[in-house]
């Protein structure tokens, strides 16, 4: 009886998760990685940008969702590479001071590639993506670029049986003698505006639908994946050389349940930490906190306090978000031209 409880509760979680949030995994830390949301961010730092992290959601709820990824982009193009005119020499300029801004110019036209894996549980089900992305970077004006970018790759869906047990004595139909292990394809697209403070975004996940059958031989109901709207825009808020503000809001739009939003709000000194807090519409307040421990290493943490029903059981979520930055001819401590 008590594995039969703990099972509800997974399966409860996942019910909750897919039915009011998302079918794709949610980040508090989403502006510190938008290349999980947005394929056009590949390639737009003068570095290669590899991170992984990890989200514990729901702590406290069996079955609650746990997420964890890899992703790696950089850019092709030599004079991006080797003659950026926004990487300063040396140990770089502070990308949140009042003089960058002023002086941000546009980006040489170059290319950026990336690979995604995405792994992401909850009860008994396991999600995990593996895409590839392609975005190329042109400069409109002076100082604004635009990127477009596309990712391709594959979805694998499986069901642990072993997770699985039903009161019933009879077979359930719907997972007795089923395809416990699914691959579906996977595309994505997306558009991404930016220049010295600010940025505009705007992607699509999941752009083709996908029935999901754990069984066909039986009457039972499908179940389809949805696209997934992402719209991303943050600014930055100079305070002086050394404090800026960062703003930022994620809209998410996935049919047939309601919209929602994020907003995030940081405070970076210079380029060495930052603090902050977040709000999910409906879900929760977080606590955010990162340092570039120096031009090879960065972190970030986050934990939400959860205000929705799932408060009584839950005790937050925690994410954590490690970078490492390859390549990084300009030594600089943080991004240059993201958040």
């Amino acid at each position: 009886m008590k594995r039969i409880l703990l099972l509800c509760g997974g399966i409860l979680a996942g019910l909750v998760q897919l039915a009011c949030a998302q079918q794709r995994p949610q980040y508090t830390q989403y502006v510190f990685n938008s290349f999980l949301l947005n394929p056009a961010v590949s390639g737009i730092e003068n570095y290669v940008d590899l991170k992984a992290g990890y989200r514990s959601q729901w702590t406290g709820l069996d079955g609650a969702p746990v997420t964890s990824y890899i992703t790696i982009n950089g850019p092709i193009g030599r004079n991006f590479v080797q003659g950026d005119a926004t990487a300063m020499p040396g140990d770089g300029a502070n990308p949140y001071s009042r003089s960058y801004t002023q002086d941000y110019m546009a980006s040489e036209p170059h290319h950026g590639v990336g690979f995604s894996l995405v792994s992401d549980k909850t009860g008994p089900i396991t999600q995990t993506n593996m895409d590839l992305s392609y975005a190329y970077h042109l400069g409109l004006t002076s100082n604004l670029n635009l990127a477009v970018g596309v990712s391709a790759g594959v979805n694998h869906i499986g069901l642990n049986l072993a997770e699985i047990t039903v009161a019933d004595t009879q077979p359930d139909p719907v997972i007795v003698n089923g395809n416990a292990s699914q691959w579906k394809p996977d595309l994505s697209a997306g558009i991404w505006a930016y220049s010295g403070n600010y940025f505009m975004g705007v992607s699509v996940q999941q752009l083709l639908k996908q029935n999901l059958y754990f069984n066909t031989t039986s009457n039972v109901t499908q179940s389809q994946t949805v696209p997934h709207y992402f719209f991303t825009a943050g600014v930055k808020v100079p305070m002086g050389d050394d404090v800026a503000l960062l703003p930022s809001v994620l809209v998410k739009v996935i049919q047939p349940v309601p919209t929602t939003f994020d907003v995030n709000l940081k405070m970076a000194f210079r380029d060495i930490f930052w603090i902050g807090g977040s709000y999910r519409k409906d879900d929760s307040f977080g606590a955010l906190a990162g340092f570039n421990i120096s031009s090879t290493i960065n972190v970030g943490y986050s934990y939400d306090l959860t205000t929705s029903a799932l408060k009584t059981v839950s005790n937050g979520t925690h994410e954590i978000v490690i970078g490492i930055l390859l390549n990084n001819k300009y030594k600089v401590r943080c991004p240059q031209h993201g958040f």
